[in-house]
């Protein structure tokens, strides 16, 4: 069975409703895991959605803040959330199509601008968020998953436009990178985006802040899809809908995509 998946911080999903029809229009994934949606789950333009075949939704929303909602074609079974750090964030949840395969979306936080928990509460709360994954995997190890989101950190050198420049900007220190890691080897997750381009400048978020961001190509990875070996091994195929960051009034961040024959 083909299996196409896309995830996109979509940075507000009821300003951003018509990027994403186009997306869905454009691209037709069999699902779309949303973050940053800045919605309660019942203000989630659904029917919108519903109009161009995708009636079916599990979400996790707060007014304003956070947010993750999966998309979808087909059935959806929700299978709960997890509550990290017990702040009541809407930052994961978790569904299971009717072939048994189960899909996790995630919105990592961020982590403020210092890189020192003594200093800024974001970033432990970021650090924290991280080890209370790498303690979930490794307690109920993942099968038959894919695991998607904003995770907030671009871990290899070649997933920023400068592994010097930005070795003390928060999402590419060092200490951020080992915590992801640990929660990857502990779920023994496989990096889509990685297994299908291994080397190469490979980017899904530019700022905001650059006059010309195609031009000036600072971009960082912090879009990722993981899969269990079981469902890696079925992979076909990943990319970075880059132009997508160019349609008007975008998100930051560029949809990513990977393709499965499960």
């Amino acid at each position: 069975m083909p299996l196409s998946i896309c995830t996109w911080n979509i940075n507000s999903v009821r300003l951003r409703a018509p990027i994403v029809q186009d997306l869905l229009k454009e691209d037709a994934p069999d699902v779309l895991c949303l973050q940053e949606c800045k919605s309660p789950v019942e203000k989630i333009p659904l029917e919108v959605f519903a109009d161009i075949g995708y009636g079916h939704m599990v979400a996790r929303g707060q007014k304003g803040y956070n947010g993750v909602a999966i998309l979808s074609k087909h059935p959806l079974e929700d299978v709960g959330h997890r509550d990290f750090c017990e702040k009541g964030d809407a930052r994961h949840a978790a569904a299971r199509l009717q072939n048994g395969l189960t899909i996790h979306n995630f919105y990592v936080p961020a982590g403020g601008d210092e890189p020192d928990r003594d200093k800024n509460e974001k970033f432990g709360h970021k650090l924290d968020f991280l080890t209370e994954m790498k303690g979930w995997f490794t307690a109920e190890p993942p099968n038959r998953a894919i695991m998607v989101g904003d995770l907030n950190i671009a871990p290899l050198e070649d997933d920023v436009w400068s592994h010097k420049a930005l070795l003390k900007v928060v999402s590419h220190t060092p200490i951020e990178v080992e915590h992801l890691a640990n929660a990857q080897a502990a779920g023994n997750w496989v990096d889509i985006g990685r297994k299908h381009q291994p080397e190469g400048k490979l980017y899904s978020w530019w700022s905001y802040r650059a006059k010309d961001w195609d031009a000036a190509d600072k971009g960082r990875r912090l879009d990722h899809i993981w899969a269990t070996p079981d469902v890696a091994d079925t992979s076909t195929g990943s990319r970075v809908a880059r132009h997508a960051r160019g349609w008007e009034k975008p998100s930051d961040h560029a949809p990513v995509f990977a393709s499965f024959d499960l």
